[in-house]
């Protein structure tokens, strides 16, 4: 049964992170796991909710506006963790509790300007390119700080953190130890920029070992995906 698999993945998961935790000398009450629901239906987030996962992550704005229109409502806390074109902002903001990928100014001021026009404030987070990958978008350790202070200045958005992914042929220890180095360079100016979004199925652990306080994790809690 579906519902038995994913307790069973969910409680793997779990206990992994309380192991990468406990060897890091952290409490596992300090990450939140973001299940990333993405390709896959309704009945496998309703499953994982029953386990007791409530924060699930989708990659597409279209997916994540079909999830909230669900009948019945699936009752979850959502997470935008892809990339984000400004057409379909309207799609994710006000609507995610946190956007993991804010990864140019120009995103940041589509989301700024209408939130703030209707007294919100989005959190987000801003996308670190911390390999130098041409396939991944963010903004370089070098322009981070530029982008933190300009951004916080905007009504109507919030930086709570960073979110990278590595390059595929990088090794994600080392990029994530940059990241931790380079957020707490940030929160000597910035307090609030707490969060570090790092590590999916392959790597939380490593992850979890330099800091990470979310996790993207979608195979090892939902298995291989059809795309």
């Amino acid at each position: 049964m579906i519902t038995d698999d994913i307790t069973a993945r969910l409680t793997d998961v779990r206990s992994r992170v309380a192991a990468a935790a406990e060897r890091a000398g952290r409490s596992p009450s300090g990450i939140t796991l973001v299940a990333v629901s993405k390709t896959f239906p309704d009945d496998h987030i309703r499953a994982a909710k029953q386990a007791g996962q409530l924060d699930f992550g989708e990659s597409r704005p279209q997916a994540l506006d079909a999830r909230l229109e669900a009948d019945p409502p699936l009752g979850v806390r959502w997470h935008f963790v892809g990339r984000l074109q400004r057409n379909k902002v309207d799609l994710v903001r006000g609507r995610a509790t946190l956007i993991h990928s804010v990864d140019r100014m120009s995103l940041a001021t589509a989301i700024a300007e209408p939130s703030a026009a209707e007294g919100r404030v989005q959190r987000v987070l801003i996308q670190v390119n911390i390999s130098d990958d041409p396939a991944k978008g963010g903004f370089s350790p070098e322009e981070t700080h530029h982008a933190v202070a300009a951004v916080r200045e905007m009504p109507g958005i919030s930086v709570q953190g960073l979110m990278t992914i590595p390059a595929l042929d990088a090794d994600p220890d080392q990029a994530f130890s940059r990241m931790r180095s380079l957020r707490d360079d940030l929160r000597r100016n910035f307090p609030e920029v707490l969060h570090l979004s790092m590590g999916m199925s392959a790597d939380f652990e490593s992850a979890i070992r330099n800091g990470a306080t979310l996790i993207r994790v979608g195979t090892a809690l939902f298995g291989p995906r059809e795309e």
